[in-house]
């Protein structure tokens, strides 16, 4: 695996390296031991998959409120999509910016995002599967997030949006959200 800097700061965009033969591949997709060297949330606590059946589905930009922040890593195993991070830590250098790659079935390539990201993603193709390994249980009480369109952050998505869930229509912009429920930038680093 090899660990890219994503330009957000704590946010990482992680390649890792099939080996084959004529049967098909190899790859690994995890490993604690790399994940603590780089400095990154070793820890795993659940994993779930998105399944989203239309091309130019859009879910987010999701998180958890304290105490319940979640460290993710998110892959694309069947399909493309547009995954973004957001940082949402008051005081980071970078709080209110974002970041997205392009993940697929084909690339392989994974976000790792910590606690105080916001994230979302937008398919590239019909019958996508997303994969999230996430540091910490899901708790419905803190589950949180952003508009999709806020203007202060300004995510350039590739598609117009189709799918969106009634919830994620109603969420606040970053301006009007009460940051006193995220976790700042200091306070998150330690």
């Amino acid at each position: 695996m090899k660990f890219i800097e994503t330009g957000l700061s704590d946010c990482w965009l992680i390649t890792t390296e099939p080996v084959g033969d004529d049967r098909g591949y190899f790859m690994r997709t995890f490993c604690a031991r790399e994940f603590e060297e780089a400095g990154l949330n070793p820890n795993l606590a659940q994993t779930s998959i998105s399944y989203n059946q239309e091309k130019g589905t859009l879910r987010g930009l999701h998180f958890q409120t304290q105490p319940h922040m979640e460290d993710k890593l998110v892959r694309c195993i069947q399909g493309a999509i547009f995954d973004v991070m957001v940082d949402v830590r008051p005081g980071s250098p970078t709080f209110g910016k974002w970041y997205a790659a392009e993940l697929s079935a084909t690339n392989n390539h994974q976000l790792y995002a910590p606690k105080g990201f916001a994230h979302g993603f937008q398919t590239l193709t019909s019958d996508c599967i997303v994969s999230y390994h996430i540091a910490q249980f899901y708790a419905p009480e803190s589950a949180s997030g952003l508009r999709w369109d806020d203007p202060q952050i300004g995510v350039s998505w590739p598609l117009a949006p189709v799918n969106q869930s009634h919830n994620d229509l109603q969420l606040s912009t970053l301006a009007t959200f009460d940051q006193s429920l995220l976790i700042p930038y200091e306070a998150e680093r330690g």
